[in-house]
Formats: structure tokens, sequence, C-alpha cells
């Protein structure tokens, strides 16, 4: 079957854009060996500008002879907005399919990141109306054209997948830990440096959901932190220093990672004294370009300190890290989903943000640079082997609830820079995938050690809240 399809190939520069130029060249030649007819008026769209300009061309072209479906490649990681512009003068009820390409787990940088790409824009573009789809693989390999075909057809004649395990149901014991978390919850506040940045629509909370969840909010401007860390001392310094320069920091640029510390010492004093059980901090661009470093390690050490902290501001992000851990005893770690491989593995992944205490237990906690800002200072680590819970409380489907399964993870080689962990989850790791662009789920997941499925399902009962099944 051949389509009128129109093309946007969107990339963002902090990420590389070679490898993006080749994705999308894989792609377009995919299309043409498919013989699709396709409008294609931009080579890579890196900004809304530019975003805008190919959108409408192809409403242009759309209105001169129909297009059968228009076709996003993130071609790199982009916010929510980029894909939005990219279809928002077209018809609602044509067809958007989402392209992300799988990515080496090489060990070193992250470079595309096209599955949390593809993961955010679904959650975007399904809470605007729209029909999404979405293909998750190479562009060059030999089921491309197959794969594009499927998406082309629709969710309804695609190919009927098992449905996700379910969570075990709650035990006696469970109801009993589900009232200790619900008590953790009700009453707590968690504190938001900053505003969320634009296009990362999951990490906004609804207040309603916040509501539901017992759970107060308690903002402030970045500045108050800015402010904090210039004024830290050296006595609060020191120790903070010892510790990361045994791990390797004293071969990084000093004036960024002293900023990182400076932004702990910040955090750390801001959640003392306005009571905060939790922190979700606006961690990029101001940390880099305004504090001169990464909020990554600064917020990893705070986790450790039994004060869950997740970047991009994401309050359910540290809310759900706030119930995982409480219902494991464990510390938590929330995460981008950034690869899923024919093994039938996933990646979980995020710059730096780790807790130390999560690292695998044969290797030491190293340090490094932030992958696309190149400063300091990151956490560097696998995290160690074994059972755990994924869970996120999202406001999906138009209503707050729970997204809950579990998996294994493996004592294999850290996969990309960072702090990350190679996952085989209960489901299949592409009916995973099938799962969250089906659902437009939130890009963060919060990952705990553990088995703790039955305590959040019994959880979320007691809330009244849904549980969906991973």
């Amino acid at each position: 079957m051949t389509a009128r399809i129109g093309l946007v190939a969107l990339a963002r520069g902090t990420f590389d854009l070679g490898a993006a130029a080749d994705t999308a060249a894989a792609l377009r030649a995919t299309l043409a060996a498919a013989g699709h007819d396709v409008v294609d008026p931009v080579d890579l769209a890196e900004d809304g500008d530019a975003a805008a300009a190919a959108a409408l061309a192809l409403a242009v072209a759309d209105a001169a002879s129909p297009l059968d479906a228009v076709l996003v490649l993130e071609a790199t990681f982009t916010d929510g907005t980029l894909p939005s512009t990219a279809v928002a003068p077209l018809r609602t009820d044509l067809p958007v399919v989402l392209w992300g390409a799988p990515e080496p787990r090489t060990g070193a940088r992250l470079r595309m990141n096209a599955l949390c790409g593809i993961n955010l824009a679904a959650y975007r573009l399904r809470h605007e109306g729209r029909d999404v789809r979405a293909v998750y693989a190479d562009p060059a390999g030999p089921d491309a054209a197959a794969r594009l075909a499927a998406a082309l057809t629709g969710p309804s004649d695609a190919p009927a997948r098992p449905a996700p395990p379910a969570p075990p149901a709650p035990t006696a014991e469970d109801r009993v830990r589900a009232g200790a978390v619900r008590a953790r919850l009700s009453g707590l506040t968690v504190g938001q440096v900053g505003d969320q940045p634009d296009g990362f629509d999951p990490c906004v909370a609804d207040p309603a959901d916040l509501a539901a969840l017992g759970v107060g909010l308690d903002r402030v401007e970045l500045s108050a932190m800015f402010d904090r860390a210039a004024a830290a001392d050296a006595a609060a310094l020191a120790p903070l220093r010892a510790v990361v320069d045994a791990r390797g920091a004293d071969a990084l640029d000093p004036v960024g990672v002293e900023a990182t510390l400076r932004l702990h010492v910040a955090l750390r004093g801001l959640a003392d004294d306005r009571g905060w059980s939790a922190v979700a901090t606006r961690c990029w661009p101001e940390c880099f370009a305004e504090a001169g470093g990464a909020a990554c390690a600064a917020q990893g050490m705070l986790a450790d300190d039994d004060l869950p902290a997740t970047c991009e501001a994401d309050v359910l992000g540290a809310v759900t890290a706030v119930a995982l851990g409480a219902a494991a005893g464990r510390t938590a770690f929330v995460a981008d989903l950034v690869d899923a491989a024919p093994d039938g593995t996933v990646a979980f992944w995020h710059c730096g943000l780790a807790a130390p205490s999560l690292a695998h237990p044969d290797e030491p906690v190293g340090v490094t640079v932030h992958p696309n800002r190149r400063a300091p200072l990151l956490h560097e680590f696998r995290l160690r082997p074994g059972r755990v819970t994924i869970a996120r409380f999202g406001h999906t489907g138009g209503r707050l609830r729970l997204a809950l399964g579990g998996g294994e993870i493996l004592d294999a080689p850290r996969p990309y820079t960072g702090t990350s962990m190679v996952v085989r989850p209960d489901t299949p790791a592409d009916d995973l995938v099938a799962t969250v662009m089906a659902e437009g789920l939130d890009h963060h997941y919060g990952v705990v050690h553990g088995d703790v499925r039955g305590v959040m399902a019994a959880l979320a009962e007691e809330l009244g809240i849904p549980v969906l099944p991973l």
C-alpha cells in the first residue's frame, strides 16, 4: 500500500545532529523505496519557527491533495512543543505517526534519545486529541517499510498484543504497608523550584491530582536556589568536595564542580527551612547558564539523604519516588525509558541523577560532565542488579492513574553515560513500548529495588485511582 505522507524531521542541537541527519536520510530512503508520495518541506527542523514553516507547507499540500498521514520523525529528543507545532495547522482527523530510531548501547553518550522523544510527543499529541501511532525501529532495517505500513493502516487493524500482566492481588500485609505509604503521602510537601521547561507537559502537576494524593506543593523561584547557592560557605562545601573528589571530581572543571555542590547546599537548606519531603527542580538551562553547574549530582546526593529529587520540575515524578521509596524501604530512581532492544530488554537512563547508593557494588561510583551541556557534575554508574518495581503516578486518559509493572535489572554493562540500567521487564520490550505510546504515558518512570507491586496496587485502591499494568 502506498500513501501520500507529509514528513517533518525534528531534532535538537544539543544532541548529535550528525546522527539525526543519518536517521532522516535512512527514513527518506525507505519511504522512496516503498513508493510513497512524500511531501518533505524541511531537512531538519530544530526550532519552533522551522517546525511551523514545515507545518504550513504541509497544510497547503494537504489542501491541494489530501494527505493520508503526517510522519513526525524525532531524529533526536525534542520537547513536546516541536511535534505539536509541526502538526498544529493540520486536520485533526489526520493520523500522526511518530518515528524514533534505536541507538546502540555503547556505554558512551546517549546521542539521540529518540524513544523518550516520541514518548513525550505522544503524551502531548494525545492530550491535544490527535490520532497518534508510533514506530520505534531502525528506518534502514529490513522491517521498516512493514512497520510503517502497519502504523498507516491504524491501531484497529494492528496485530493484537497480549495484555500486560496485571500486578499481583494485594495481600493483607500489602494493604497494611499501603496504609503506611498513604500516611507518608498525606500532608507531604513537594518543593518545586522554578517552572517546568516548555514542552515537558507531564512534569506539570494538576492541583486536583495532588489533592487526591494528599500532597501539598510549595513553589519558589529559581532565584531562591541561586541566591542560597551563592551564599553557601566553605564549611558546608568542604565535606561534599571531599566526597566527590574521591570519585574523580578533582579531574573536572573545579568551577563547575563547586557550582553543583553549591546547588546541593541550597536545595538542602530550602528543604529544611520550608519543610519539603521531596524536590522537583527546573534543572536546565538555567543551572548551567546562570549557576555554572549541573543539578544532577546535587539532587542525587539529596536522594541519598532521604529527600527524593527530580529533574525538569517533575512534581508527580517526585511523588512517585516518595511512594516507591516508602513501599520498598529503599531509595527510588526516576528516569527516562530510552531504548528497547530485540533481546526483550529496555534501558532506563537519566543524565546522572541517581543516588550513589544505587550503584553496582562491584564498580566504583564515577563522575562526569553532562553529555549535552559538557559541564559538571554528574554521577556515573550502572545500577545494581535485582528485582525492581516500575511505577508512575500520571494524569493520562483524563484522570490520575498509576502505571505499574516490574522487571529485573540485569548485571549488564552500563548502556550509556550517566546513571543507567538494563532491565528485562515482565512485559516483552516491544509490548511495553506499545503500551507507553498507545496510552500516551508520562516520559519519566520511577524504579525501586524490590517487588512492591502489591503494595502499590493496594495504595491505588485506597486512593480510588485506576492501575494501568505495564
